[in-house]
């Protein structure tokens, strides 16, 4: 069972992003793109850096494991 993560959603509807547009910056189709957001198939370590980085947050933050979206140096 993959979880769901509802930071990651909430970062690409608040800033009006589709998931087609986060699925080509990924190089994954978009199907594929909604199912990490869905948590039918788990994110790899490599997605979700990029994400990180995509979105400017912490790992942890896309991973709802903080309220913090702030990166830690």
């Amino acid at each position: 069972m993959c979880m769901v993560f509802r930071n990651l959603r909430a970062l690409r509807e608040d800033r009006d992003i589709r998931q087609r547009t986060i699925a080509e910056y990924l190089n994954v189709s978009q199907n594929t793109y909604s199912q990490y957001e869905n948590g039918v198939i788990s994110l790899t370590a490599e997605m979700l850096i990029k994400l990180a980085d995509y979105y400017g947050v912490s790992v942890d933050y896309l991973l709802d494991r903080t309220d913090n979206p702030k990166m830690i140096k």
